[in-house]
């Protein structure tokens, strides 16, 4: 009775554990990342930082307000006077204080152009958000497609145990009855040791797959399993490809190119304001108690500013900058080659990782017939048990790589449609 009990709590525990885990399908572990991984969140702080910039560049359209107060008490007035040989000291001591408002007319476009370039860092920092969910998406993949990989190979390592297991069965039997040597069972006890040893290797790569993808996503790897996809009909490349000039213009690292030349045009434009006169307007209230007497007035003024020693130096900061916009139209049209030629490239390994598969199909139900076959020649004694061993490893060998072959064609798919803007 008491070993029921026993029995029934384990499995109690066990239901509770597996109830525990959460099954996530790819797009589950997709939106997670999205949402808890570091470098998502940390572009989501540099993109507010950027709005905070440009909200600080729209207050230089706002006036400029200053304020002063000072107060003061003198050994001796700061005014002597001598009235037919009587010595006068005034203002010992008093209080002095101002307002002022200056709103800016002009500023040779430094205001302006300061908060376009604003504009242009949230924009930026948009598509470098871009950037970010791309990557994220695709490490993601390539965390779960590695756990797949790794499970459909211990599935393998299960198949081909069950024939080694079978085999030596039949061996240890023969040996028994005298039908065959020794040196046989050995083989097949060396072959189940081999099998046992990569069976522990492949448990503990998805162990630390699980790790990585757990730690990607926000999750304990103890806390969730992943959905083993069906093995569909791929697509073929030949629907997935696209006009790779029209596509460039899509791509956030078009766009970024694009936001570089944009930039550094407004900062040849503010480094000139730099050197234009400025104009502002403004109006004070100033008021003084310095001989005991409360004292207040209002003024209006308006201010005009030259630069003119600034332009020694400031020719050569504009011609800098000018040399600076031309090294950012040069970058852009080197970048836009370069992913040009990534497109092209991503593009034929699509189409190589899918005759790759096709391959690795074939090769699969080649392997399965030589192992057929073997087995039938090894009962009727005309072939080796070498040779059934190695017919057997090729079949292990034939259905891995078409397990890599398959994922790694996925990998590469999600890599072209984000290389082309998708």
């Amino acid at each position: 009775m008491k070993n029921k009990i026993i029995i029934f709590m384990l499995l109690g525990a066990c239901s509770i554990s597996m109830s525990a885990q959460q099954k996530y399908s790819l797009e589950k572990c997709r939106q997670m990342a999205l949402k808890n991984n570091v470098k998502i969140k940390n572009a989501r702080l540099d993109k507010q930082s950027a709005q905070e910039v440009k909200k600080e560049a729209v207050t230089n359209f706002f006036p400029k307000v200053s304020s002063s107060g000072s107060w003061f008490n003198s050994n001796k007035g700061l005014v002597g006077m001598n009235l037919s040989g009587m010595e006068l000291s005034l203002i010992k001591n008093g209080v002095m204080g101002d307002i002022t408002a200056t709103q800016p007319i002009f500023a040779g476009g430094q205001i302006v152009n300061g908060n376009k370039l604003a504009k242009v860092g949230v924009e930026v920092s948009g598509y470098k958000m871009e950037q970010s969910e791309n990557e994220v998406r695709l490490t993601t993949e390539q965390y779960y497609r590695q756990i797949i990989s790794l499970e459909e190979k211990l599935k393998t390592i299960g198949i081909i145990e069950h024939l080694v297991n079978s085999l030596y069965k039949d061996v240890g039997a023969a040996v028994k009855a005298g039908i065959k040597n020794r040196n046989d069972l050995l083989q097949v006890q060396l072959k189940k040791n081999n099998i046992a040893s990569n069976r522990l290797q492949i448990e503990n790569g998805i162990s630390i797959s699980k790790m990585l993808l757990g730690q990607y996503i926000g999750q304990n790897k103890d806390s969730f399993e992943i959905e083993e996809p069906d093995y569909e009909e791929l697509i073929s490349p030949e629907k997935l490809i696209t006009n790779h000039n029209a596509a460039l213009l899509k791509t956030p690292e078009y766009h970024l190119l694009d936001k570089n030349v944009e930039a550094s045009n407004l900062q040849k434009k503010i480094t000139t304001g730099k050197y234009l006169p400025t104009v502002g307007v403004g109006a004070g209230y100033i008021y003084n108690n310095l001989m005991d007497k409360d004292q207040s007035q209002g003024i209006i003024f308006t201010t005009v500013s030259i630069p003119l020693s600034d332009w020694w130096g400031g020719s050569h900061a504009i011609k800098k900058q000018k040399l600076q916009m031309i090294i950012a139209e040069n970058m852009k049209k080197d970048a836009s080659e370069l992913l040009l030629i990534r497109m092209q490239k991503l593009w034929n390994d699509l189409e190589e990782s899918y005759k790759q598969v096709k391959l690795a199909e074939e090769s699969i139900a080649t392997a399965t017939e030589n192992v057929r076959l073997n087995t039938d020649y090894y009962k009727a004694g005309t072939v080796t048990l070498s040779d059934l061993l190695d017919s057997q490893m090729l079949l292990q060998q034939s259905r891995d790589q078409y397990t890599d072959a398959y994922m790694q064609h996925l990998i590469r798919q999600t890599e072209y449609l984000q290389a082309t803007g998708r």
